[in-house]
This record gives structure tokens, C-alpha cells and sequence, in this order.
């Protein structure tokens, strides 16, 4: 080690002495002392190996100098502790129900409903007009079978759960008949005949990938059969030479062997959706088509919180709910509260309220005039740094629903001078921390074409001077 670097460790300010800094002594009462403390000694451990290195960069030699870098470098690191890793992001990428940036954003009326149950106590299950206890289910029942126009309803934690738990109840040791072009896997490794095997149901496939008539059914009839499982392939879709029976002729064909039908239909659509261009069965076409269970997401097109949707025959769902993993696999009062917010706009017909059927719902031209207004805006403030356009391209729904259906958006184009498109988007992703700037969001983009582009129709309007503000800043870094 050289002389001078010797000098300089012994430079280096003590860890009471930073301890009693102003910037890091305000921070005590934010993080504990315990936190601040060990920030300080993790800094003065890395400055000291620095200086041990004679390849490394030593700190400025001026003592001063030196304990106000290092002062602004603990406060970095507690900064750093302090933030959660569960963040706020901008999603400019124009893929709706994306599933990595969290699916459906909720409503400001479920966000509210949200906070008032977490405030304080409420009736969860405590049923006010008879003073005893209740059950949390009649929150949600009555509108989830109102709206689906089945018989009764209940909520698990999520889709899969919801599959689970009727195929565990209703066919346990027994068999349960599906399609070979059914037997889906979705995100992350989740797959039918997996959850089948799981529950306990045995696997009794018929037909083809590609086509499965209603007599294949038929032929695979016998005494142990307990379900018709019909899976709605939501992520995907088959073209070409395929063939499978109508809902109604496999409503048919269970009334005729006495054989509950249940249709898994995964997004859960509760809103007719084509006007945007978008083609989704309706749970309520199920239930009045007499399917005998249906089971479906909150959080993808429905647009609420993470749950798993049951709903049909009202003893077929008590039968579900009497289960004892019904309690392992219930959700808690603020799902509950959300959901139930949600489904009464839906009561209301105010999909709009509905942030994921809003955004669905937009024009083209609606994306334009935002993708202008924000191109003018930024224009002039990237004059040198880069090429701002507007170009036609499309959104999609994306978290497992409506695979092969695009809808048109205007798209904001910018090809830096300065940086690769890759660089770019780094650097988006990182700004906040860069800059110091804890009021803007991370911006999540994607590239097309060697330019990264943002599609405004997954931006809140409240967010684009934000966008704004990170797209300017990464451009000039």
C-alpha cells in the first residue's frame, strides 16, 4: 500500500464522528439508529478496501472534501435501504394486464374502499342485522351472481386456486373428462393436467389437439366420471382443421349422464368488449347456457384485485365452500373490498370507473391527441439529443387474455443521438435513482425497430408530465 494511501485512511472520518453529520443524523429518526450505524461503517469498510487497492480511485485528498463525499454516500445507502423494493412504475409499453408490472390497476373506488376497510374495523364476518356472526362471502356473492346470472358465487385467492378446489371437490379420486386441445399451460409453468393431478381428479382426456367431437365425450362416460371440464385457452389460440362441440351440446350432454359441467374461461369477461375490437366470452353466456360452474380471474378483464371467481349451481358452490381448503385459499378484507367496488360499477354500467375497460375502450384517435400533446412538449427540450415521432402500431390486453386480438395506437417514437435504444430504456428504468428524483416513477417502455416507443395508452393522463420529466432527463444523462 502507498504512503499516500496510508495517509488518507487515516483521513477518513470516524463512524461517530459521520454519526453526528446533519444529513445523517436527520435520518436517524426515519430509520433507527441501528440502520444509520451500520450504513456508516458498510461505507468506511468500502472506502477502506478502495484505498488498499492501488488500482482503485482513492477520495479526494482534502479532508473536508473527502467527509462530505462520504456523508452524501451514506445518505445514498440509507436512501437506498429505505425505499421499498414493492415500486410505483410507469407503464408506457401499451400492454394493459401486464403481468410483471401487477395486471389490472385498480379504481379510485376501489382504491378508497380499500383504505377505509384497512383503516379501521368492519363487519367482515359479523352479520350486522341478526348481531352474530356472518360469513365474508355475502360481500361479494350477491353481485358476482347478479351480474354472471348464476345461482351463488364465491372468491378464492386466484384462478388456479379456483380450479383447484372444484376439481378436488366435485371429482377427487375420480375422473374428470377434458379435451386434449384443452390441456393449457399458462404463465409461469401453470398446468391443467398438473393442477388435475394436485386435486386428486384423475385425468380422462379425449379427442385430438385439434378436434374433439361431443361423441368423444360420450364414448368416455363411465361410472367414475364426476366433471365435463371445458378450459377456455385464453393465451393462445388454434386455427385451421379444428372442431369441438358447442357449450351447449356439452350442457346437453351432462344433463342427459347427470354430470356437472364446469367451464374454467381463465380472463374473466363480465363486459361485452367488441366494440374495442375485443372478443372474449362472457361468463354470463356460460351460466345461461346452463354450464354448471364457471371460474375466472379478478384481475385480468374483469379489472379488479388478484382473486379466483366461482360461480353456478348454488349447491355445487356450497359444496366447494364446505371444503376445508376453502379456508386456506379464501381471500382477505381487502380484496373483499375491492372486488366489491369494482363489481358495483359494473352494477352501474360505469365501465369507464374500471381503469383496465377504460383503457380497452380508448380510440385511436384518443391515444393520438395525447401522443401529440406530449411530442410538443418534449420536442424542444430534446432539439439536439433527439428525433421525436408519432407512428401507427398496436396495444395489446396481454396477461394471458385475447392472444391473437391487437388493438390500433398511435405510438410516440424517439431515436436518441445519444444513447442506444437499449441505453435508453436502461436508463428510463433507472432515472429516478440517477437523478434523485423520488416524485417520478420508473418508466417502463419497449423498443421496436431500433427506437423505444411509448404507447400512451397504458399512461395515466396524470402521469404524463412525469413521462415527461424521465424521457428529457434520459435523454440529456
Amino acid at each position: 500500500m502507498q504512503p499516500d494511501a496510508n495517509a488518507r485512511l487515516r483521513e477518513l472520518p470516524s463512524v461517530d464522528e459521520l454519526l453526528g453529520r446533519g444529513r445523517i443524523a436527520s435520518l436517524e429518526h426515519i430509520a433507527g439508529r441501528a440502520v444509520v450505524t451500520d450504513a456508516v461503517r458498510s461505507v468506511l469498510a468500502a472506502l477502506r478496501e478502495q484505498l488498499k487497492n492501488p488500482a482503485s480511485e482513492a477520495p479526494p485528498s482534502s479532508f473536508a472534501a473527502s467527509v462530505d463525499a462520504i456523508e452524501l454516500r451514506v445518505v445514498a445507502e440509507i436512501e437506498a435501504l429505505l425505499a421499498p423494493s414493492l415500486r410505483r412504475v410507469i407503464n408506457a409499453t401499451g400492454v394493459i394486464l401486464h403481468t410483471n408490472l401487477g395486471r389490472a390497476p385498480l379504481s379510485s373506488g376501489a382504491i378508497g374502499r380499500i383504505a377505509a376497510t384497512a383503516a379501521g374495523y368492519s363487519n367482515l364476518e359479523y352479520d350486522l342485522a341478526s348481531g352474530r356472526r356472518g360469513k365474508r362471502d355475502v360481500h361479494t356473492a350477491r353481485l358476482l351472481a347478479e351480474i354472471v346470472e348464476a345461482e351463488s358465487a364465491i372468491v378464492v385467492n386466484n384462478n388456479a386456486a379456483a380450479v383447484f378446489l372444484v376439481l378436488n371437490t366435485l371429482a377427487k379420486g375420480d375422473e374428470v373428462i377434458v379435451s386434449r386441445g384443452e390441456l393449457i399451460e399458462i404463465g409461469d409453468g401453470f398446468r391443467i393436467p398438473d393442477i388435475m393431478a394436485e386435486s386428486g381428479a384423475i385425468l380422462r382426456e379425449v379427442g385430438t389437439t385439434n378436434r374433439t367431437r361431443i361423441r368423444d365425450y360420450e364414448r368416455a362416460l363411465n361410472e367414475r366420471t364426476r366433471l365435463l371440464l371445458r378450459v377456455h385457452p385464453s393465451n393462445f389460440r388454434m386455427a385451421g382443421f379444428t372442431e369441438k362441440p358447442s357449450l351447449e351440446e356439452l350442457v346437453a350432454l351432462g344433463r342427459r349422464a347427470q354430470v356437472p359441467v364446469f367451464e374454467d374461461l381463465g380472463s374473466g369477461c363480465l363486459a361485452d368488449l367488441s366494440a374495442g375490437g375485443i372478443a372474449e366470452p362472457l361468463a354470463r353466456e356460460s351460466c345461461k347456457a346452463g354450464v354448471s360452474l364457471v371460474s375466472f380471474s379478478g384481475d385480468k378483464l374483469l379489472g379488479g384485485p388478484q382473486a379466483g371467481v366461482i360461480a353456478g349451481k348454488k349447491d355445487l358452490v356450497e359444496r366447494a365452500r364446505r371444503n376445508p381448503l376453502f379456508r386456506a385459499l379464501r381471500v382477505d378484507k381487502l380484496t373483499i373490498a375491492a372486488l366489491e367496488a369494482t363489481l358495483q360499477s359494473y352494477r352501474r354500467g360505469a365501465l369507464d370507473e374500471i381503469p383496465t375497460l377504460r383503457m380497452i375502450r380508448l380510440s385511436p384517435g384518443d391515444v393520438a391527441v395525447r401522443a401529440e400533446k406530449l411530442a410538443e412538449d418534449i420536442r424542444p427540450r430534446l432539439a439536439r439529443e433527439a428525433v421525436v415521432e408519432l407512428r401507427e402500431g398496436f396495444s395489446v390486453v396481454g396477461g394471458g387474455s385475447t392472444p391473437d386480438q391487437q388493438l390500433p395506437t398511435v405510438l410516440l417514437s424517439i431515436a436518441s443521438r445519444r444513447h442506444s435504444a437499449a441505453a435508453f430504456e436502461e436508463k428510463l428504468r433507472l432515472h429516478s435513482a440517477a437523478s434523485g428524483s423520488a416524485n417520478i416513477p420508473p418508466v417502463i417502455a419497449r423498443i421496436e425497430e431500433g427506437r423505444i416507443v411509448f404507447d400512451l395508452r397504458t399512461v395515466f393522463p396524470e402521469d404524463e408530465s412525469a413521462l415527461a420529466a424521465a424521457i428529457v432527463a434520459a435523454a440529456h444523462s
